[in-house]
């Protein structure tokens, strides 16, 4: 079992302040958006083992010091992983655990299934688009879908409404230039509505639509609530057309404890607030607005799933010994919450997969290793790992 370090990425939507609360650190005033464990090559977690205690230690040299998750993995993955998960999902960890703590909209995006992402990989290695191109769109073969598991209270935007809600919402701001989009939604059929809607704000000429989302925002302020959040959202990307397509969407507000699961082609944004977030390893975004970044419309639209949907909040399941579990319909993870109640007794977790513990609460032990808020380990799979203590730990591991 190892103590992670793991890398805070300072992306520009990132709370000043939310990450370095839970850590009991100082803020440096930058942005702290999200904070990775895991193996993902972008910013894997590192951990130290002594020598000799992994295949490692010999490129090391003796007294080993600080390595990559990536690299103990890559060294022996049926040790690190078991045997069964590396039949599943090959030599490498599926899934990647993060704490996001958003201080302003993250983009409008969306994310392909599997096959989606096969096919379009293949297609832009076809075609010779380098893999860090700003119009790449498939930067793995791999679908990326996403758990969020709310720390405090948590505003995100996940599916479509049904049309005629968006029409009534829409109506309600006054903006002329939106009546044709208000009549699209309530004369065609959903799947049909939903579409060219959309299609219709993406495509628009960006200074008309500039102008409209400036009236919306000040209709959006006047009105407040219900209307309130794409008010704020304007705040942080003035002119931006995703404004306008967030309002087709189900605003969602989770409470401490409570999570919402984003599967392939459902639109979908966090708006603020402090979580744990898990995901399958992968890249793969498409963007919808809410970005500077760029939107390829025509794979958007064959990406994303025009339907409308109630966005599901999931609560824990209770499971043995304690265990809470986020049931999910996919096997790339598996994420599971712990409360320890002061007094109780040890809880083993020795499981036949790997494991990361995450505490977000309290001073809970795993093995012999004192973990705190923001602080996690990797547990090897096989490795016999006891838990005990008062706080609150998350458990990501895989289904196999």
């Amino acid at each position: 079992m190892d103590r992670l370090s793991n890398t805070v990425r300072p992306y520009a939507w990132g709370s000043t302040t939310a990450i370095p609360e839970l850590l009991g650190t100082a803020p440096t005033g930058e942005p702290q958006a999200e904070m990775w464990m895991g193996a993902h090559p972008g910013a894997p977690s590192r951990l130290t083992r002594p020598a000799g205690t992994d295949t490692t230690a010999g490129a090391a040299g003796p007294g080993a010091g600080e390595r990559s998750l990536t690299d103990v993995i890559a060294a022996d993955p049926e040790r690190e992983l078991g045997a069964a998960a590396v039949r599943a999902f090959g030599p490498r960890l599926p899934f990647l655990l993060k704490l996001l703590a958003a201080g302003a909209p993250l983009s409008l995006q969306v994310h392909p299934d599997l096959a989606q992402a096969q096919e379009g990989y293949a297609d832009e290695e076809r075609r010779g688009i380098p893999i860090d191109a700003p119009h790449r769109t498939y930067k793995d073969a791999n679908h990326k879908p996403e758990l969020i598991c709310a720390l405090t209270p948590f505003d995100g935007l996940c599916g479509f409404r049904r049309p005629a809600e968006a029409a009534d919402l829409i109506a309600a701001l006054g903006v002329d230039s939106l009546k044709p989009f208000v009549d699209l939604l309530r004369a065609h059929p959903e799947d049909g509505a939903l579409r060219e809607v959309l299609t219709a704000i993406l495509t628009a000429d960006p200074d008309d639509m500039a102008h409209t989302v400036a009236e919306a925002a000040e209709a959006a302020g006047r009105l407040g609530g219900a209307h309130a959040p794409y008010a704020q959202i304007t705040h942080h990307y003035p002119g931006d057309p995703g404004v306008i397509a967030a309002m087709l969407l189900n605003y969602v507000q989770l409470q401490p404890g409570e999570a919402m699961f984003l599967g392939a082609g459902v639109p979908h944004a966090y708006l603020g607030g402090l979580g744990v977030e898990i995901m399958a390893n992968s890249d793969n975004v498409l963007r919808c607005g809410l970005t500077p970044k760029h939107v390829d419309v025509p794979e958007l639209l064959r990406i994303v799933r025009f339907e409308a949907t109630e966005p599901g909040i999931l609560r824990p399941e209770a499971a043995a010994d304690g265990e809470e579990v986020y049931e999910t319909p996919v096997d790339e993870f598996r994420l599971s919450r712990y409360v320890l109640p002061s007094g109780g007794g040890p809880v083993d977790l020795t499981a036949p997969t790997a494991q990361i513990l995450l505490c977000t609460a309290g001073a809970p032990r795993a093995g012999e290793i004192a973990l705190a808020p923001g602080r996690s380990v990797f547990v090897p799979a096989d490795e016999a790992v006891e838990v005990a203590g008062t706080g609150t730990l998350f458990r990501a591991t895989v289904v196999v």
